[in-house]
């Protein structure tokens, strides 16, 4: 079992940045593939980010690859997703999400993860 909870969202100005955090617990963190993903008012839950369990592998969604980078530092039991030159289009609740054999490709699909956390709200002013 994974338990995950994220922090660092808020408030920030376009073209502005935020860090976002993903604690996890249990001892087995480091092998687990981890995700980002964002649900907007209306819109279905997309894929932001995912990050391999050696954080040797990393994906991005073509709408944020550039801006966002994700990392992870496995003594700490965390992940990371820093978001830069933020866009309004950005504004979305953001999730954290964690599964093993998860190859970069399908960390992509949101239905791979088993573990999900509460989410942390991200909102960007024009």
């Amino acid at each position: 079992q994974v338990q995950l909870v994220e922090s660092g969202g808020g408030l920030a100005q376009a073209g502005g940045s935020l860090r976002l955090s993903c604690a996890a617990s249990g001892r087995t963190f480091s092998r687990y593939t981890m995700g980002w993903f964002r649900q907007a008012p209306g819109k279905e839950r997309e894929f932001v980010a995912a990050i391999s369990w050696s954080g040797g592998n990393t994906g991005y969604a073509d709408s944020v690859k550039g801006r966002f980078t994700a990392s992870r530092d496995n003594a700490k039991n965390t992940v990371y997703l820093q978001m830069n030159s933020l866009k309004p289009e950005d504004t979305a609740l953001y999730y954290c999400a964690a599964d093993t054999s998860l190859s970069i490709r399908t960390a992509r699909t949101a239905r791979e993860y088993d573990y999900w956390g509460q989410g942390t709200q991200v909102t960007v002013s024009s």
